[in-house]
C-alpha cells in the first residue's frame, strides 16, 4: 500500500457487526502497510473543528512573556508551551523548527494521581483567553471519544472483543498538542525542518491539518508520500506502543514535516496513549510459532518516559553547556 486510504467510518457510528467489520477491514490492511490513514465521516462538527483551530492561533499570538509563564519547564508532565526549537524529534538533525502547546487529561489539584505524584500526571497550564480551556477541553473529549471508538474495529481485526482496549483507555495519558510552525526563519541551521523524522510513542494519532501541506509520510519501500490535503479529515497513525502490541503486526510508520510554505502551518495533534498502568505485551493472536514476543512486557507510563527523555535530552544537554 504506497498511499494514505481515505476511510469513511459514519457506518461505524451508526453501529452493527457488519459495519464494525467492514471497517476493520479498511483499518487493518492500512495499519499492516503504509500505517496511516485519513477518517471521514467521523461526526465531529465543523465548527468544533474551526473553534480548535481558532483556539491554536489565539494561543500562538500572545506575547511571549505571556507564554513563558505557562511553559513546559514550568508546568511540567509534558504539559503547557514548547518554544520554538524546544525539541528535536529527530536527534541527529538541528532542533524543530516549530512551537507547541500540550494539554494532557483534565484531573482536579485533590485528585489522588496528582496527590499522589504519578507520571505524567499533573495540572494542565491555562493562558488568559476567555473561553480558551473550555474550548481546548470540549475538542479534548469529543477526540478521545473518537479515537476510543476507532479501537473497537482494531479489536475485531485483531481477534478481540469489540471493548478489549476500552478499560486501557478510559483515563488515558493522552495529549492534545496544538502546534504552530512558522515560515523557514532567516539564519536557520542547514537540515533544520519543521518536525524531524519519528514515529509516534501511543496507540493512535489523530491529526487535522490547515491547508499549508509539509506532512510526509515514509513508505515501506522507502519513498516519502505527501500526506493528503484533505479539510475536516482527520489523518490517523499507529503509533509506537501499539505496534508492540500487536508485535509488529501493525506498523509505526516514520513521518516528518518539511514546511516550505511561505506562511505559517497550524495543526491540531491527539495523541491517543493507554492508561499509564496499562501492559503493552504482545496479543495472543499476534504470536504464534515461528513468530515469538519481540519485545519485553512493559506499562505505557515507562514507555513514553523512556521516549520523552530521549526526544528531550539534547536539549538539557545544551542547557548544561
Amino acid at each position: 500500500m504506497s498511499e494514505i486510504p481515505v476511510i469513511d467510518i459514519s457506518p461505524l457510528l451508526r453501529g452493527g457487526e457488519e459495519a464494525t467489520a467492514a471497517v476493520a477491514a479498511q483499518i487493518g490492511a492500512a495499519a499492516r502497510g503504509i500505517g496511516f490513514f485519513a477518517v471521514t465521516g467521523h461526526g465531529l462538527p465543523p465548527h468544533q473543528l474551526d473553534g480548535i483551530f481558532a483556539a491554536a492561533r489565539a494561543l500562538f499570538s500572545l506575547p511571549q512573556g505571556a507564554k513563558e509563564a505557562i511553559s513546559i519547564e514550568k508546568a511540567g508532565n509534558n504539559r503547557g508551551w514548547v518554544r520554538l526549537r524546544g525539541e528535536a524529534l529527530d536527534p541527529t538533525r538541528p532542533a524543530d523548527l516549530k512551537e507547541a502547546f500540550n494539554v494532557g487529561l483534565e484531573l482536579g489539584p485533590g485528585h489522588p494521581e496528582i496527590l499522589a505524584g504519578a507520571p505524567f500526571r499533573g495540572l494542565n497550564a491555562w493562558p488568559a483567553i476567555p473561553g480558551w480551556r473550555d474550548e481546548v477541553l470540549a475538542y479534548f473529549d469529543a477526540v478521545w471519544a473518537l479515537g476510543r471508538i476507532l479501537h473497537r474495529p482494531i479489536a475485531h481485526d485483531l481477534g478481540l472483543e469489540a471493548d478489549w482496549f476500552e478499560d486501557k483507555l478510559d483515563r488515558p495519558l493522552a495529549t492534545l498538542r496544538l502546534l504552530r510552525y512558522p515560515p523557514v526563519p532567516a539564519g536557520a541551521a542547514d537540515g533544520a525542518i519543521g518536525a524531524g523524522v519519528h514515529t509516534d510513542y501511543g496507540n493512535l494519532t489523530l491529526l487535522l491539518t490547515d491547508d499549508a501541506g509539509g506532512l510526509e509520510v515514509k513508505s515501506r519501500d522507502g519513498r516519502w508520500i505527501e500526506a493528503p490535503i484533505l479539510p475536516g479529515t482527520f489523518i490517523v497513525n499507529i503509533g509506537d506502543c501499539l505496534m508492540r502490541w500487536t508485535n509488529d503486526v501493525y506498523v509505526s510508520t516514520p513521518h516528518r514535516v518539511v514546511h516550505t510554505a511561505p506562511r505559517e502551518r497550524i495543526s491540531i495533534a491527539f495523541f491517543l496513549d493507554a492508561n499509564p498502568d496499562a501492559m503493552v505485551a504482545a496479543l495472543p493472536s499476534c504470536t504464534g510459532p515461528g513468530r515469538p514476543p519481540r519485545y519485553p512486557a512493559i506499562s505505557c507510563a515507562d514507555y513514553i518516559r523512556e521516549r520523552l527523555d530521549a526526544t528531550y535530552a539534547h536539549r538539557r544537554d545544551e542547557a548544561k553547556a
